[in-house]
């Protein structure tokens, strides 16, 4: 199921979005949330707890006077979660070009002056696309976790370790690529896929991705660098996960 975020400052087109892809989701029984609506980028930002292929964001570009202010947001949006789709709804279509400097690869550009049913279609066009890619994306080889207060789904192959974050009740995900903090325990990832190795209390491993074993400092190392510590009780179950 999607989830759905609409940044909008005016009411009247936060009202418009909202209306339309509630009718959407309604008319073709989309596997959807309802649509989170936010005036406010920081808002917004504070309120995202999830990351995946299964974020949809429509964002206006101007907030508040500032124009380009949907382009920062894109921008942080795309760092923390490189699987979401961005859509922009906007009046500043000009911008369009600029968003290739910002890489935030957006799906689409909707013209809030496009006539109801235009502006209806590429809305249900971004919504099903963003369907499809989490049907693709589960159908290619992922990682996925579901707590009370998270969902996270990314491409298994990716994963290098999970960590306990300082923050209480948050765990980091470290990729070939990124990081990402979301709400759960280590004992949920231990359990959320027999192919990661509880190599410690505060660590959590994808062995497929381990490039050496540091034995006299039980420590794991990965290809970008980053490395992990192995707990002397656990030491030995992971180099029989390595076939060592």
């Amino acid at each position: 199921m999607i989830n759905i975020f609409i940044l909008e400052d005016e009411i009247l087109q936060q009202s418009r979005i909202d209306n339309i892809i509630r009718e959407v989701i309604d008319q073709k029984d989309l596997k959807c949330k309802t649509p989170e609506i936010f005036s406010s980028p920081k808002q917004m930002l504070d309120n995202i707890s999830e990351f995946g292929s299964h974020q949809l964001f429509f964002l206006d570009i101007e907030i508040k006077g500032e124009e380009q202010k949907g382009l920062d947001i894109a921008k942080e949006i795309r760092s923390r979660d490189p699987n979401a789709t961005i859509v922009f709804v906007t009046t500043h279509t000009e911008f369009m070009p600029v968003t290739f400097k910002y890489k935030v690869a957006a799906l689409d550009f909707i013209d809030k002056a496009l006539d109801e049913e235009l502006f209806k279609e590429r809305v249900c066009s971004a919504i099903e696309y963003t369907i499809c890619k989490v049907g693709s994306n589960i159908a290619q080889d992922s990682f996925a976790i579901e707590t009370s207060m998270a969902r996270v789904q990314v491409p298994f192959n990716n994963i290098l370790y999970f960590e306990t974050s300082p923050m209480i009740h948050k765990v980091i995900l470290h990729t070939k690529d990124e990081r990402m903090e979301f709400y759960g325990s280590i004992a949920d990832v231990e359990k959320a896929d027999s192919r990661l190795y509880r190599c410690h209390r505060s660590f959590v491993v994808n062995p497929d991705n381990i490039i050496k074993i540091d034995k006299e400092s039980k420590i794991a190392l990965f290809e970008n660098g980053e490395s992990c510590l192995i707990s002397r009780m656990k030491y030995r179950g992971l180099l029989e996960k390595l076939n060592y």
